[in-house]
């Protein structure tokens, strides 16, 4: 499509953001369980979609704002780490409650683990990885993912096994999934 034709960026925020608002609200609540906290995270969310919405295809508008969501919640909660050590008493109950630091052998093995839970996640078809991000990524009950997808909540429970029998797949193919964890 050439560069002229392309709708505007106010354009394309009204036809694939606005009518998500309320999904964007719901499922923020369920994550931050606060209202406030709630609307702080759907105007991050907002604020990063109008930035992105001319870089976004048009397919999955709510899957692409979920993902938007649960980077923004992420992001949030890392800013939010070091206040928490800035207070001895936090600290110390934070640093007391923490295991053994790890060997660098393990981290290693963590970190790659990591990154071939989230190469598995990414090839998930929208539908099924919205169903995680929802359920597994921000904590929301089955009811509410199925109100947030505006799918029944056995749909919700079948694409979440079949997300996570992916996973597992994919990283007992790669030799991450030890045999009893199947």
């Amino acid at each position: 499509m050439p560069p002229d034709s392309r709708p505007c960026p106010d354009a394309l925020f009204e036809q694939y953001v606005l009518p998500e608002l309320d999904v964007l609200f719901r499922v923020a609540m369920s994550i931050t369980r606060n209202s406030s906290d709630a609307e702080d995270l759907v105007q991050d969310t907002l604020l990063r979609a109008f930035r992105a919405i001319e870089r976004f295809d048009g397919r999955y508008p709510r899957a692409w704002l979920l993902t938007i969501m649960r980077n923004a919640q992420v992001n949030r909660v890392r800013r939010k780490r070091p206040e928490l050590m800035r207070d001895p008493e936090t600290g110390d109950r934070i640093l007391e409650q923490q295991e053994p630091h790890a060997s660098a052998e393990h981290d290693a093995l963590q970190d790659a683990f990591d990154a071939e839970v989230e190469v598995a996640f990414t090839a998930l078809p929208d539908r099924f990885r919205a169903v995680v991000e929802l359920v597994d990524l921000g904590g929301s009950s089955y009811q509410q993912a199925a109100e947030s997808l505006g799918v029944p909540v056995g749909t919700v429970m079948s694409r979440l096994h079949r997300a996570r029998k992916r996973i597992r797949d994919h990283l007992d193919t790669n030799g991450l999934v030890a045999r009893s964890e199947r």
